[in-house]
């Protein structure tokens, strides 16, 4: 079973920064292709961006060059750097580890982006 594990969620005001790491643990992590996802109050979950084994990232059209998504193998992390933060990213930030057809959530860390 792997274990994903989100932090680094808070409250931020529109404008601001702020990252999100997450772990997974495994030996096999270099192998996963890696995603952040989101979910806010009433909507449905939605990718915010993904990194595939290579380390090439993708990302939503809506967070496009505000958020920077990394990760480190020799760590088993990957980043989500958000900038030039606005309320409508509020939402509960979710990791996803998918190996082959099988993937693993982590808990979820919650970002408020409000004055």
């Amino acid at each position: 079973q792997v274990q994903v594990v989100e932090s680094g969620g808070g409250l931020v005001q529109p404008g601001g920064s702020l990252k999100l790491s997450c772990t997974a643990s495994g030996s096999d992590f270099s192998s996963r292709h890696m995603a952040w996802y989101r979910q806010a109050p009433g909507k449905q979950r939605e990718v915010v961006a993904s990194v595939a084994r290579s380390g090439s990232a993708n990302y939503a059209d809506s967070v496009k060059d505000r958020f920077t998504m990394s990760r480190d193998n020799a760590k088993n992390m990957v980043y989500l750097q958000m900038n030039s933060l606005k309320p409508e990213d509020t939402a509960t930030y979710y990791c996803y580890a998918l190996l082959g057809i099988v993937g693993s959530w982590g808990q979820g860390t919650q970002v408020i982006v409000s004055s």
